[in-house]
């Protein structure tokens, strides 16, 4: 329950960020088979949000464990299912002798096991194998985890039917509100299919397949032709769309003022703005619930918070939004 409701407010709260996220290969994605999803990673946790938006089925999602170190991050996303992985950057520098691969196994057997557990489960992971969120044109030399647990699962745990999906993102100016995402799913790799692979051999495989979908040319907003927010033709869109829009503009616009002010790289203000964006509209939730309950009483107050997010849905993915500047 906790993991839906957090996927419908962050998929609102990308579309009013961003104007369109287009999707490519969708049918790549498995239905029942136990799935890795290898993606790229160009906008930190703003890249969590639009698999778990994109992707139909859950996902265990994979995190750098120093996310945990925010009050509201700790609290909500060990609630929807992340598995935070300690990197080697997150150790003390005294602790950065002997093999890298040795140290990240050791550092995070718990979670290695949850994941396998998972897919065990013929669910489906998410995990980032370039082990960090950047800006660099071209992806980062991917780590070997990714294959490491592929392998294991197949050869240690006898998973069978066990994918690994690229999924690539791409941004048009991923800091600017209004502009347009793509996230391509690659060419899977079935791991009953490959044969016997070294650890190096698969992750070289896994990097030639995410390479070919990440950092694709998006055009421009004045020129993005079939790029476009998704219309809704119900004769209800524009009452209920002007709705969402009065009642969440404004929060919006003082999420994304705080999100530029504390913003450091060009990873924060998407994902500060949905962060501060999420809390302030809980809090103004509660605010107008007490003062309709005060007004009137606490079945019309329920009523009218409800009316709330199916306003924001119907803003966010119509025509009718103001684009935010």
């Amino acid at each position: 329950m906790i993991y839906r409701l957090f996927r419908w407010f962050t998929g609102i709260a990308l579309h009013w960020f961003y104007s369109s996220i287009d999707v490519a290969g969708g049918e790549r994605v498995p239905v029942n088979a136990p799935v890795l999803v290898a993606a790229s990673h160009h906008n930190a946790l703003v890249d969590c949000l639009i698999a778990g938006w994109i992707i139909p089925r859950r996902l265990t999602i994979t995190a750098k464990a120093t996310l945990m170190d925010n009050a509201f991050l700790g609290w909500i996303l060990p609630a929807i299912g992340v598995v935070p992985l300690r990197r080697a950057s997150d150790e003390n520098s005294s602790r950065q002798d002997g093999n890298d691969s040795t140290r990240n196994i050791s550092r995070n057997v718990g979670a290695f096991k949850a994941l396998l557990d998972t897919l065990e489960q013929r669910r489906a992971v998410l995990i980032f194998p370039e082990g960090k969120s950047h800006s660099e044109p071209a992806l980062a030399p991917l780590k070997t985890g990714v294959a490491r647990i592929a392998l294991e699962a197949r050869d240690g745990r006898h998973i069978r039917g066990l994918v690994i999906l690229p999924l690539g993102l791409s941004f048009e100016d991923k800091g600017n509100p209004g502009t347009a995402v793509l996230a391509e799913f690659g060419v899977p790799i079935s791991m009953d299919e490959i044969g016997s692979v070294s650890v190096e051999a698969l992750t070289q495989m896994i990097e030639d397949r995410l390479s070919a979908v990440s950092l694709r040319p998006i055009q421009t907003s004045h020129d993005r032709g079939s790029i476009r927010r998704r219309e809704i033709a119900h004769p209800l869109a524009s009452p209920i769309a002007a709705w969402g829009e009065l009642t969440h503009r404004y929060i919006i616009n003082i999420a994304r003022d705080l999100a530029l002010k504390r913003s450091s790289n060009p990873d924060d203000p998407a994902m500060l703005t949905i962060i501060f964006a999420l809390l302030l509209i809980l809090l103004s939730y509660v605010a107008q619930f007490a003062v309709v309950a005060a007004l009137l009483d606490m079945r019309w107050a329920a009523l009218y918070v409800a009316t709330l997010p199916i306003g924001a849905y119907w803003a966010a993915f119509s025509d009718h939004r103001v684009p935010m500047t």
